[in-house]
């Protein structure tokens, strides 16, 4: 079957199954085992790799329900990777699960450290030169910081003499930057919508003076709010994810700065309807948030660039 006999959103629903599967599981390995069996680790990789070999609309409703879900780990890098790298052994390891990836936003190999804020990774790309570079941080010195996320920290990766596993040249590399725009905006605007459903819900259940609180016009104006901020952030995505009318690629940074920004309002306004109960460990919504302020560390700076590439090009 070819891909133009396929529907994205069809991915949506064996995303879902595939991911609740993987969260029973403990172990980091053992939760890519299950997601690389459903062949969501392998989507863009190359079918010689042993993926799908499916252009990146397949990807993104697969890392919306790895941030819905509240996922930890970093599946859309090894996404990305297992494609990016094709017809190398790292990328059929990538799409079989065998090794966990992430990619390093901060830092560089000639700079001698990264940081990986999205973990755990057996294998970072990090920056090399105008190119990137696939890194074995296995056996490498890190420095976990624990002050955005205690239980999956983010690393600042000391790189003298890592071994060098495989190379993206400068084109490969803006490519790739490009379509992890689009995916982390994506996990980000699934992070949003599974908070803004746990505050409807929870909103749709809380009685108090004999009424539920979703009865309430201010809550009711405020979940409107936080679902329009939701919707703003996937018409983002999906026009920056086609051509302009000219057949230019379209600039994808303002879709990953806005959807960041969206979310971490939807996610924080979920917590505040909560009330007391939203700042407990027990209550996941925290996770979500932690993840999105993690992705807004590791692309600082995004919405500043963004604001300046704009008015340059007015």
């Amino acid at each position: 079957m070819s891909h133009e006999e396929l529907r994205p959103e069809e991915f949506a629903q064996a995303a879902d199954a595939a991911i609740t599967d993987a969260l029973t599981r403990q172990d980091p390995r053992a939760m890519a085992q299950v997601l690389a069996q459903a062949g969501l680790c392998g989507v863009m990789a190359a079918e010689d790799d042993g993926g799908l070999g499916l252009p990146l609309e397949f990807a993104l409703p697969i890392a919306h329900a790895a941030g819905r879900l509240r996922l930890p780990l970093p599946l859309p890098e090894q996404i990305l990777l297992a494609g990016a790298l094709a017809g190398t052994p790292q990328a059929a390891a990538l799409s079989a699960g065998e090794r966990l990836a992430g990619i390093a936003w901060h830092g560089s190999l000639q700079a001698g450290h990264a940081r990986l804020d999205q973990g755990p990774a057996d294998w970072v790309l990090v920056a090399d030169g105008a190119g990137a570079a696939l890194v074995d941080a296995t056996a490498l010195p890190r420095d976990d910081q624990a002050a955005l996320d205690p239980d999956h920290p983010q690393s600042w990766i000391a790189l003298a003499d890592a071994p060098v596993l495989a190379r993206l040249d400068e084109a490969a590399w803006a490519a790739l930057r490009r379509q992890a725009h689009l995916l982390l905006a994506e996990f980000a605007n699934g992070a949003a919508e599974g908070a803004l459903q746990a505050a409807a819900d929870y909103m749709a259940t809380r009685v108090q003076f004999g009424r539920p609180l979703s009865a309430k016009q201010a809550v009711r104006h405020l979940l409107a709010r936080m679902r329009l901020l939701q919707d703003v952030s996937s018409a983002a995505i999906r026009r920056a994810a086609h051509a302009d009318e000219y057949g230019a690629p379209r600039d994808t940074q303002p879709a990953l700065a806005g959807a960041l920004a969206n979310a971490a309002f939807v996610i924080e306004k979920a917590i505040h309807l909560h009330g007391g109960m939203g700042f407990t460990w027990e209550l996941p919504l925290h996770r979500a948030l932690r993840a999105v302020r993690k992705l807004d560390a590791a692309f600082a700076g995004l919405s500043r660039g963004a604001g300046h590439a704009f008015i340059q090009s007015v």
